[in-house]
C-alpha cells in the first residue's frame, strides 16, 4: 500500500522593535506597552470588522468608532502591560534574582494600581491585586513548561 507523509514546521513570525530609551527599565516598559497595545488594537479592529461585515454596512461613523476603540483599547492594555513589565523588572532588580516571585509581585502591584485607578472599593482593589498576582504567576509557571 502506498504511503505518503508530510513533514514541515510552523513558526510564528517574530517582530522585534527595539527602542533604546537609555535605561533597561524604560526599554522593557515601552516594549511591553507597544507589543500588547498593538495586540489590543488589532483585536478591537478585528472585532469591529466582524460586526460591520455582519451588519453589511460600512460608514464613516463606523470607521471613526473603530479607530477610537482601537486607540482606547491599545492605550489601556498597553499601559497595563507596561506597568506589569516594569514592576516585574523592578522586583527582579531589587531582589537580585529572577524567578516566579517577581511575576507574582508585578501582577499584584499591577492589579492593585489598575483597580485603584478605576476608583474601585478597597475590597475590589484587594481582589484585583490577588487576581493579577495569580494570573501572572500562572503565566510564569506555564512558561517554565515550554
Amino acid at each position: 500500500m502506498p504511503r505518503s507523509s508530510f513533514s514541515g514546521s510552523v513558526t510564528t513570525p517574530k517582530v522585534d522593535v527595539a527602542i533604546d530609551m537609555g535605561n533597561p527599565f524604560l526599554n522593557l516598559t515601552v516594549d511591553g506597552f507597544l507589543k500588547i497595545g498593538t495586540v489590543a488594537a488589532t483585536r478591537a479592529a478585528a472585532e469591529d470588522a466582524y460586526h460591520v461585515l455582519r451588519k453589511g454596512n460600512i460608514s464613516k461613523h463606523n470607521l471613526e468608532h473603530t479607530l477610537k476603540k482601537m486607540c482606547k483599547e491599545g492605550a489601556y492594555w498597553g499601559t497595563v502591560a507596561g506597568v506589569y513589565v516594569g514592576m516585574e523588572y523592578g522586583a527582579e532588580r531589587i531582589r537580585g534574582t529572577r524567578d516566579w516571585k517577581n511575576a507574582m509581585m508585578g501582577g499584584v502591584v499591577t492589579g492593585a494600581l489598575v483597580s485603584a485607578a478605576s476608583n474601585n472599593s478597597k475590597d475590589k482593589i484587594v481582589m484585583d491585586a490577588i487576581t493579577g498576582g495569580a494570573v501572572a504567576t500562572a503565566a510564569e509557571f506555564l512558561n517554565y513548561l515550554v
